[in-house]
């Protein structure tokens, strides 16, 4: 199937063949119609599947019997809504709605937190048709009267479930009472958790449901190892790595925010030029970081799923799993930065005994045993036992003097092994 197959209008299908795209993703062959034809969807899809163009492309459509050239902010309500979780991927999202609709006279804004309100103000009051925005800002513009939704026609939710995760659904119910009750829902979600489906419930109208398979292949281009170290000694391993390797561009992954500002406090403490984002930095620190990182200024950038969300570092060299996710479906969304366009891809992933649990579920979810190392002069520390919990499957923790039969492979692995 061609882009042409899909019913799209001659400006759109020239602002995809400007893009460089060829043939449509199994997402966007398959929401495109359903999209176009007016229907309520729920679909599961990760980042990088072309989503993004699964509903903007359908949305242009369908709003270009509205574009117009006039002047007046009346002819120009707010038709089309994009909620997202970060200020990074609705920044993404917007861009990818300026390129697919630049031979459109259709106006396109984004909003976010962590920059002054006033400009956004300015550009929302003259008038727009398509709005993309997260939760909390959207909601102040909305408290200030600078945003009307009565005209919308169109509502998107974009990772839903990390929006979830982050705990927008008061924010994501107040949004709804703001729109038409008449309207087109489009729900698209990494996971079909039971908060997800619950919240389509209450927001979808007898939707059509598109599932696309999470790419595990992704990871597969990317050569992995783990590391096996003591917790306390993570951040000296992580600083011989860079050291030891010069290593560049580092993308460094942490569960928290707080754990983010500490390492990259650490690292910078000893001379590995380091810088983080996160959700309490503001917006213009976030890009400034990343213009840093970008340009070779330091070497490591410390960021939480949440932050890295909308990040695409073209030609990023190697990733760094600080502390391994709780989902594993997170640690593919992790390594997946690296290793693109067929080239080579370098992911390390530090792991201590605690995080056993952890790593089998990465290693189920790839369907094979990650390598497993040590590096010499950080190998565990014999005496040492991991913290006794039960995991999912009822299994205890082991220690590592080996007594225990309920250790993962990382418990197993030999204490002699040298770094590659």
């Amino acid at each position: 199937m061609s882009f042409d197959d899909l019913g799209l209008s001659p400006e759109l299908l020239r602002a995809v063949t400007d893009e460089g795209y060829t043939t449509p993703t199994p997402v966007q062959e398959q929401s495109i119609p359903i999209v176009l034809a007016g229907d309520d969807l729920m679909a599961r899809a990760q980042t990088g599947t072309g989503k993004t163009a699964a509903f903007a492309l359908p949305i242009l459509q369908r709003l270009k019997a509205h574009a117009n050239t006039s002047f007046s902010p009346a002819r120009h309500p707010v038709r089309a809504l994009i909620v997202t979780p970060t200020r990074e991927l609705a920044v993404q999202v917007e861009r990818s709605f300026r390129a697919y609709g630049r031979h459109l006279p259709l106006r396109i804004a984004v909003v976010y937190g962590g920059v002054p309100m006033p400009p956004q103000e300015k550009q929302l009051l003259g008038g727009i048709e398509i709005l993309v925005a997260t939760p909390g800002r959207l909601l102040d513009h909305a408290g200030s009267r600078t945003v009307n939704l009565g005209q919308v026609e169109v509502l998107v939710l974009d990772e839903a479930d990390r929006m979830l995760d982050m705990g927008f659904i008061e924010d994501i119910r107040r949004i709804i009472a703001l729109l038409p009750s008449k309207r087109q829902n489009l729900l698209f979600s990494a996971t079909f958790d039971p908060e997800v489906r619950a919240l389509a419930h209450s927001l979808l109208h007898d939707p059509r449901q598109v599932d696309v398979a999470p790419k595990v292949s992704a990871a597969e281009s990317v050569e992995q190892v783990v590391y096996l170290v003591d917790a306390d000694r993570k951040r000296d391993l992580l600083a011989h790595l860079v050291r030891s390797r010069d290593l560049r561009q580092v993308l460094v992954f942490t569960r928290t925010k707080h754990m983010a500002a500490r390492l990259a406090s650490w690292l910078d403490r000893v001379r590995v030029d380091a810088t983080a984002i996160h959700g309490d930095r503001s917006q213009a620190d976030r890009e400034k970081a990343l213009e840093q990182f970008k340009s070779g200024e330091v070497r490591v950038l410390v960021a939480t799923d949440v932050a890295a969300r909308g990040l695409d570092i073209e030609g990023l060299p190697q990733v760094v799993n600080f502390e391994l996710p709780y989902h594993a479906q997170d640690y593919v969304h992790r390594i997946g930065r690296t290793g693109r366009a067929g080239m080579t891809g370098h992911a390390i992933s530090l792991v201590s005994l605690d995080e056993e649990e952890q790593l089998r579920n990465v290693n189920k979810l790839l369907k094979r045993d990650l390598p497993i190392r040590q590096v010499r002069g950080f190998e565990l520390d014999p005496r040492a036992t991991a913290p006794a919990r039960s995991g999912r499957g009822g299994s205890t923790a082991g220690s590592r003097s080996g007594t225990s039969r309920g250790r993962s492979s990382a418990s197993r692995a030999p204490r002699t092994a040298a770094a590659r």
